[in-house]
């Protein structure tokens, strides 16, 4: 390896302390310092405090009928959490802990490894340059070519999904995201003012997505990568995309090298997704615009302004990829930017299937996509734009889905993400305005609880926004919102509904920048201002999840057990694991949420947590996993038998570097540090949390 020279780091400014316990590295490398730039929401929209002072009081609400309704909708799953059975002590009977979450917690700890519970083990499935197509090489990280990347496991693995390969017994098949490249942990001597060409093709090589196979050992629950099958697939940055949808050939997508605005090169930065009904894959394109460069240079002062409301100014990149391609540079090709942030689709069974971009979603720094069935039949996904202040969106399709594997089905289903209808939220707190102070504290109801309204965005070619096109909904959804007055939220991220209730879960991950600067205070959905830890919302639809109703209620408000601004649902805080910045959320086959943590502000590393959402235990938060140093955990998957965590981008910490590495993480001394996947098994191959 070439030694790297100290006028080749990182340089100061970019390594600024940033707030919670995410490094600047991080910041940096994935979504371009979005917390050092200015908050790009800048409408005026009213926030909770606002709504909530126009009610006289909460007993006026009653009579109005809202609460009401709320309630009934809501069907018990918002109702106040049943009345704990307790010991002599007066604490809940702990040896009726919920099936799925029987195991001991794993304590806090900055360890450089994978932690699990006593019980359990771990065994590491796939690592960054793992070979997965024929003829892919064995990861050589001083010989490493794009044509090699191409072909094996992509870099910052994030979103996973574990599906059953069709008529093979024993045999899963993974998809993963692959988020964001980290060059000064994957190449000796990374000058991050002059990368080569080859060093961006690699780059461009290590983003996108995996589909890979996997051979399940009957015994032992361990998978094993089956190199060359015929599902394995990678999709990167230059990948061909079909657009789809309402926006598809718009102006606003075309650009020199695609005059028809249907065709796109690549996918960037995609965080999570979700798993449709039909097995087909969404992932979310989130921090997109920081690949691209030189938004100073538009003249237009309205282009300019929908630029800075999707964080995209400033001069060159950060990784200098419109040195090697014009359609990074914005001056070059202003439309470039537009075809990115959208949610894709593939399907993870047909390799010869194009993936898509579904315009019909909007478009936004989605974090994924949570699909669901109405009653009815037709399809609804939720979606979180990731950013302070932003908002919670979902979509409702035309179309009922066909049932069935068919060629006829299959066709059907690929229609339904084209033709519907795109909403956003708005939430009304209930409590008394002077209650929600800003510290956490719980307004004297005993609950951060309320209303809200799914307000139509655009449906088809018909907007619902004044002044703006449907075409322009789409491609400019933040402006849509901000229109309508939606609801700044904390960083809504990942949005899961649940697979047997159909309650929707937020994670909110945190807002330093909340209550200042100007910006907006605390409100009964985002009870603490500078939040550096993060809340669960909790969402149940009013009568159908087609419907434009829904009451919500806060699960958690994260943070130190000791803190009393933190809530954990009413289950004593003496007795849970302390949980800060929620970022991706699942459940296990018995109904308990399972939340991954992205930068903990409490000075552990990230980890896996699961909670008990119904009964005496209700709020019980118990850490299952903790990941190495500088590891975010992600993309969990609990199943009876397997729980699969990503741990994306170890050892990314300030001033690390491929010569100075800050983990030895997954293999240990003098070997490179690579994000993998992990699967954890019971001894004896049991089951999990039980």
């Amino acid at each position: 390896m070439r030694p790297r020279s100290t006028a080749n780091r990182i340089k100061l400014p970019l390594l600024t302390p940033h707030p919670g316990g995410r490094a600047a590295m991080t910041c940096e490398y994935r979504c371009g310092n979005a917390c050092d730039h200015p908050v790009p929401n800048k409408s005026d929209n009213p926030y909770l405090n606002d709504l909530i002072a126009q009610a006289v009081s909460r007993r006026s609400l009653l009579r109005a009928g809202v609460v009401a309704s709320a309630a009934a909708g809501a069907a018990g799953a918002l109702a106040a959490p049943a009345a704990a059975e307790t010991t002599t002590s007066g604490r809940p009977d702990h040896d009726r802990t919920p099936r799925g979450l029987r195991f001991e917690p794993v304590p806090p700890n900055t360890d450089d490894q994978v932690t699990v519970p006593e019980g359990y083990e771990q065994q590491v499935v796939i690592r960054w340059g793992d070979p997965i197509l024929d003829g892919a090489p064995d990861f050589d990280p001083d010989a490493q070519t794009p044509e090699a990347q191409a072909a094996q496991f992509g870099y910052n693995c994030d979103y996973l999904a574990l599906l059953d390969a069709p008529w093979e017994w024993r045999r899963r098949v993974l998809v993963a995201n692959h988020e964001y490249t980290d060059e000064a942990l994957m190449f000796a001597g990374y000058d991050t003012e002059a990368p080569t060409r080859e060093q961006v093709e690699i780059a461009w090589a290590a983003h996108g997505m995996s589909v890979v196979a996997l051979d399940e050992n009957r015994w032992s629950g361990k998978l094993t990568p089956v190199v060359g099958h015929r599902l394995n697939r990678r999709i990167t940055a230059t990948s061909e995309f079909e657009v789809t949808g309402p926006a598809a050939g718009s102006e606003l997508l075309k650009t020199s090298a695609d005059p028809t605005g249907t065709v796109v090169l690549g996918t960037l930065n995609n965080c999570a997704g979700g798993t449709t009904p039909w097995g087909t894959i969404l992932s979310g394109e989130e921090n997109f615009n920081q690949y691209f460069a030189n938004a100073e240079l538009v003249t237009d002062p309205d282009h300019q302004a929908k630029l800075s409301r999707y964080g995209l100014g400033g001069g060159a990149s950060g990784r200098k990829w419109e040195q090697f391609d014009p359609r990074f540079d914005i001056a070059q090709e202003p439309n470039e930017v537009n075809r990115h942030g959208w949610i894709v689709e593939i399907d993870p069974l047909d390799p010869d299937a194009k993936p898509l971009k579904r315009t019909a979603l909007g478009r936004f720094k989605h974090e994924g996509g949570g699909p669901r069935l109405a009653r009815d039949g037709r399809v609804v996904v939720y979606m979180g734009d990731d950013e302070r202040f932003d908002y919670f969106y979902k979509y409702v399709s035309d179309k009922k889905m066909k049932r069935g594997n068919s060629w006829l089905a299959r066709r059907h289903n690929r229609t339904l993400l084209d033709e519907g209808t795109l909403y956003v939220a708005k939430f009304t707190g209930n409590s008394p305005a002077e209650e929600i102070d800003g510290s956490g504290a719980l307004p004297s109801d005993g609950a951060f609880d309320g209303v809200g309204e799914w307000v139509p965005l655009a449906s088809g070619d018909e907007s619902f926004v004044e002044g703006m096109s449907a075409e322009e909904v789409y491609v400019y959804t933040r402006l849509a919102a901000d229109k309508v007055g939606a609801t700044k939220m904390d960083r809504p991220e990942d949005v899961e509904p649940h697979p047997y209730t159909g309650t929707v879960y937020v994670a909110l991950t945190n807002n330093s920048a909340r209550g200042g600067d100007g910006n907006p205070g605390a409100d009964e959905a985002n009870p603490r201002n500078a939040n550096k830890h993060g809340q669960v919302v909790e969402v149940v639809e009013d009568d159908d999840a087609t419907g434009t109703a829904f009451s919500w209620r806060l699960l958690l408000v994260c943070g130190d057990p000791e803190d009393p601004g933190t809530y954990y649902a009413g289950f004593p805080k003496d007795q849970v694991s302390p949980i800060s910045c929620p970022d991706n959320v699942a459940f296990d086959p018995h109904g308990n949420l399972w939340i991954s943590t992205d930068g903990s502000a409490l000075g552990s590393h990230d980890g896996l947590f699961g909670v008990a959402l119904s009964g005496e235990h209700r709020g019980q938060v118990k850490q299952f996993l903790t990941v190495p140093i500088g590891a975010e955990t992600c993309g969990p998957i609990v199943e009876d038998r397997h729980v699969l965590v990503a741990v994306q981008h170890p050892g990314e910490v300030d001033g690390a570097s491929v010569e100075e590495p800050a983990s030895q993480w997954p293999d240990g001394p003098g070997t490179m540090v690579r994000p993998s996947v992990v699967n954890v098994t019971k001894e004896g191959y049991g089951r999990i949390g039980r």
